[in-house]
């Protein structure tokens, strides 16, 4: 029976994968910001809660983020850049993230297979951008992509069995899309947590650092 750390317990993928790991017997614990106060942007807040539990587990997941921010809607091109929204984007989905991996070796076993999964996006990808627009959320995902594959190599240094990667999920219906599910096919969270456990469960050390979506298919940087 594994341990799983799930960040963003109150959200719509995040509940969900709390529902699926304690479904498979795993011991759970959630944090977010609705339930317990866990401000992934602040990093006393980070240091606080974490540094309270009672580590490591064998599956950490990041599943914090937001698309639309204090109502700011993804830019439809370069022109309607706003300087705040884009920091806000860039402070939620790539710093709070990083503040989470600044903990990583302390979160997972020193022996022993351990995954920490960080929940991207497809649109963060620089080689499958075909349309443009979205600019901040884009450049935030493609952030949390490098900080993602750099902490990765250092974590391997003195957790070989480890696996550290980022993850989409796929369009999922949660309030986060519900504006822009006419334009993408979308599946239940419940789905999508069990798309994500899955390929959480069948990587291998080797493939530690690399970006991968809900089939386990690798997604281009």
């Amino acid at each position: 029976m594994g341990k799983t750390l799930i960040i963003g317990a109150s959200g719509g993928i995040g509940a969900a994968l709390v529902t699926a790991c304690a479904a498979r017997g795993e011991v759970v614990t959630g944090l977010s910001r609705n339930g317990d106060g866990f401000d992934i942007t602040d990093p006393a807040s980070v240091a606080r809660h974490l540094d309270a539990l009672d580590r490591p587990y064998d599956r950490v997941v990041v599943a914090t983020g937001a698309l639309v921010i204090e109502g700011a809607e993804p830019e439809k091109t370069i022109k309607a850049i706003d300087s705040k929204a884009m920091l806000d984007q860039f402070r939620l989905n790539a710093v709070g993230p990083a503040l989470v991996l600044a903990r990583a070796h302390g979160m997972l076993p020193r022996r022993g297979r351990g995954v920490l999964a960080v929940l991207s996006a497809r649109v963060g990808s620089i080689g499958d951008n075909r349309m443009g627009g979205w600019i901040s959320y884009r450049a935030a995902k493609a952030a949390v992509n490098q900080i993602v594959h750099t902490a990765a190599i250092e974590l391997a240094r003195s957790h070989r069995e480890s696996i550290c990667v980022a993850l989409h999920p796929g369009t999922v219906e949660t309030p986060f899309t519900t504006d822009y599910l006419a334009r993408h096919p979308a599946v239940p969270p419940a789905e999508a947590a069990e798309n994500l456990v899955r390929v959480m469960d069948g990587l291998t050390p080797a493939q530690t650092g690399g970006f991968y979506d809900w089939a386990g298919k690798e997604v281009a940087w």
